[in-house]
């Protein structure tokens, strides 16, 4: 009989197998992307299986229960948490204790209030600045014009790192021409912040065309995980 460990172990080699095949494919290599586990809804217990299997980077969207899980985590010192879900200004003083990398930043309050929690802290926060692709309310996410006004903030703050951008595809159109669009944005950027160089984009369904539009990030849970326990 298998065990958690066992379907874990299966599915993050056949997303791995997915990524090099990917990476190949846009004459890329797949040491160039790192796989973020998306572990919303999951228990402890599966990151401490992850990080067993070599997993070094999970995701989380939801505050309070991140918050309570990576107290959890059993080598926490061997896994970076992002937070990967819309940040609101009364949870950042929390996702600053725990989170080490912040992908959610759209815009300038929370630039200002996360800088200030990681003061607080006194630590150092990782950042990206989450794009919307495609204006839809709910998301997240700053207009690709206001983007680089946004980037310029994190960059000129204390206690903040600007890595680079995060985008979600849009629920309509390909995502390859979305995430294009990002690629573009990222290019931008980077050309006023060089070490600006992290594209967080692609989730189960679509990694091959983030890759193929040079993701270096990929946030990965239904793949890897199965499908999201109900919370009812």
């Amino acid at each position: 009989m298998s065990t958690r460990r066992d379907e874990l172990a299966a599915n993050l080699a056949a997303v791995h197998d997915r990524i090099g095949a990917a990476a190949a494919a846009a004459g890329r290599s797949a040491s160039g992307v790192e796989l973020v586990v998306v572990t919303k809804y999951f228990p402890a217990s599966d990151i401490d299986l992850l990080v067993d299997l070599g997993v070094r980077h999970i995701g989380e969207n939801k505050d309070q229960e991140a918050r309570a899980k990576v107290d959890e985590i059993a080598r926490r010192e061997a896994v970076t948490v992002h937070f990967i879900g819309q940040l609101q200004s009364n949870k950042v003083a929390h996702v600053a204790a725990y989170a080490d990398v912040v992908q959610s930043v759209d815009r300038a309050k929370i630039v200002r209030a996360l800088d200030r929690a990681a003061e607080r802290v006194g630590r150092r926060l990782d950042v990206l600045v989450q794009v919307a692709l495609d204006g839809e309310a709910g998301r997240g996410g700053a207009v690709p014009d206001d983007v680089p006004a946004v980037a310029d903030l994190v960059g000129e703050s204390a206690h903040l790192d600007l890595r680079g951008v995060m985008a979600v595809a849009p629920r309509e159109g390909e995502p390859r021409a979305a995430f294009a669009r990002l690629r573009e944005v990222a290019d931008g950027i980077r050309d006023a912040h060089p070490d600006a160089t992290w594209v967080s984009a692609g989730m189960s369904g679509d990694l091959e065309d983030a890759v193929a539009e040079g993701a270096t990030h990929l946030r990965v849970g239904t793949a890897i995980l199965g499908t999201r326990p109900s919370l009812g």
